[in-house]
């Protein structure tokens, strides 16, 4: 397998990992926009056969960056990027408690989106 490239898909709101032109993992998010701007990951995937290869880990930390490059912040409502984030607290800051309630709000009046 060759490098991991990691594209960011804003419009459909995804986070690529792709090897040899193939999609093998992505976190799905939104932007939130009120009472400030954020970027709510919601879930990560990565296929089978490409688990234990760090993609997961790498999708996280390519997701804080962006979000440090914006000068916005991630609220995460993703299991997996909440604890990459628990361990990594030197590149991904907590979330403000008021951004969180914000998010899992507009998750519930989005139903279906995720």
């Amino acid at each position: 397998m060759s490098d991991i490239e990691i594209r960011d898909d804003r419009e459909a709101g995804r986070l690529e990992a792709v090897a040899d032109g193939e999609v093998v993992g992505h976190v799905e998010y939104f932007v939130l926009e009120s009472p400030s701007r954020a970027l709510v990951p919601v879930h990560t995937i990565v296929e089978p056969e490409h688990e234990g290869k760090g993609i997961a880990g790498s999708l996280a930390r390519e997701l804080y960056t962006i979000a440090e490059r914006e000068s916005i912040v991630v609220a995460p409502l993703c299991p997996y990027v909440v604890r990459w984030a628990e361990r990594h607290p030197e590149v991904a800051p907590a979330a403000d408690p008021e951004l969180l309630r914000a998010a899992k709000e507009w998750l519930i009046a989005h139903p279906g989106r995720f």
